[in-house]
C-alpha cells in the first residue's frame, strides 16, 4: 500500500501577540506573527484498504482521539473515500506549550492523505477543512510564516528577514500546561492593544510588541514567571509564545552559542522542564514535497 515516511510537523512561535478587542459573540480579536521553527514531530503514514483509521504512538502516549485522527476522519468523510490509514507519530513538540504541535500534526495528516488517497484537492479546500479542526491548523496547511489577525482566520504570508531566521532561539517549557480558558477569562488580560502595522514590526522584529496573554499566564502559574526570569537573566530577553507555557529568547549571533540548550544549563534539574535550541523556517518543509494544486 502507498505510504509516506519521515513527514515533518514543525512547531510555531508567536513573535508577538496582541489582543485588540472582543467581538459581541465573545471571541477575542488578535494580531500576531506566526513563525515556523525547526522543532518538529515526525509522522509516518500508510494507507489501508479496509477504511480503518489507526494511530500508533512511537514514543509518547497521546489522547485516544487526538487531532491527527480527527483530521483523517474529517478528510475521509468529506472525500467519501473508502481508504483508511495507519498514522505513526514520533512526538517531540510538547503538549500544552503554545507551540501548535497538535495543530501541526493534523495539518501534516491532511497534506499527506490528500496525496496518498489520490484526492489532489487544492490547498484552499484543505484549509476549509482545517478551520473545523482548530484555529492554528489552517496556518500549518498554508505553510508560510504569517501575519495573523481577527480570531485567527485572517492569514497573510509575511517574508521574515533572513537575519531573523538565522538567529537561534532558546526555548524553555515549564511542566505546567496553561488552559486557554484560564487566560482569556482572566481580568488581567489586556484587550485594547492598538492595531499594529507590518512595517513597524519589520523595523524591529525581535523587539516588537509583547504577548498580551503573558500576564494572565504568569498569574495562573508561577512557573511561567520563573521561566521568563531565568531566560531574561541568561539571554537578556524573554517572551512567552501563544497562551503558554513555553518561553523563548533570542540568542545573540555576535558570539558563538551552544548548539543545544537544556534546563540544567540554567540550574533546573527537574526532568519535567524541556529546553531546546531552534531556528526559524522560511516555509513549511512539506510546501514543495506535498504541494497541492493552487
Amino acid at each position: 500500500m502507498p505510504s509516506l515516511h519521515n513527514l515533518p510537523a514543525p512547531a510555531k512561535i508567536n513573535l508577538f501577540l496582541h489582543v485588540t478587542g472582543r467581538r459581541p459573540d465573545g471571541y477575542h480579536l488578535l494580531q500576531s506573527v506566526f513563525m515556523l521553527i525547526d522543532w518538529q514531530d515526525t509522522l509516518h503514514i500508510e494507507t489501508r484498504s479496509d477504511g480503518q483509521l489507526k494511530r500508533h504512538d512511537m514514543n509518547v502516549a497521546l489522547p485516544q482521539d487526538d487531532l491527527c485522527l480527527k483530521a483523517a476522519r474529517l478528510l475521509q468523510s468529506e472525500s467519501r473515500t473508502s481508504q483508511g490509514c495507519d498514522i505513526h507519530i514520533h512526538k517531540e513538540v510538547p503538549w500544552g506549550a503554545g507551540l501548535g504541535g497538535g495543530s501541526s500534526d493534523a495539518a501534516t495528516v491532511l497534506l499527506a492523505l490528500n496525496q496518498l488517497w489520490g484526492l489532489n484537492w487544492p490547498r484552499a479546500r484543505l484549509e476549509a477543512l482545517a478551520v473545523k479542526l482548530g484555529a492554528d491548523v489552517p496556518f500549518f496547511v498554508r505553510g508560510h510564516n504569517a501575519w495573523v489577525e481577527g480570531i485567527g482566520e485572517a492569514i497573510a504570508p509575511i517574508a521574515l528577514p533572513p537575519k531573523l531566521l538565522a538567529t537561534p532561539l532558546a526555548l524553555l517549557k515549564p511542566p505546567i500546561a496553561v488552559p486557554t480558558v484560564a487566560i482569556f477569562g482572566n481580568p488581567l488580560l489586556k484587550r485594547d492593544s492598538k492595531h499594529a502595522i507590518v512595517a513597524d514590526f519589520l523595523a524591529a522584529p525581535q523587539r516588537f510588541g509583547r504577548n498580551d496573554l503573558q500576564a494572565p499566564a504568569e498569574h495562573y502559574s508561577s512557573q511561567i514567571g520563573q521561566a521568563l526570569e531565568i531566560m531574561q537573566k541568561r539571554f537578556g530577553n524573554s517572551r512567552m509564545t501563544g497562551s503558554g507555557s513555553t518561553v523563548f529568547s533570542w540568542m545573540t549571533t555576535d558570539t558563538p552559542q551552544p548548539a543545544s540548550f537544556q534546563p540544567a544549563d540554567v540550574g533546573l534539574n527537574d526532568q519535567a522542564w524541556v529546553g531546546r535550541v531552534a531556528h526559524g523556517l522560511v516555509h513549511h518543509p512539506l510546501l514543495d514535497l506535498l504541494d497541492p494544486i493552487g
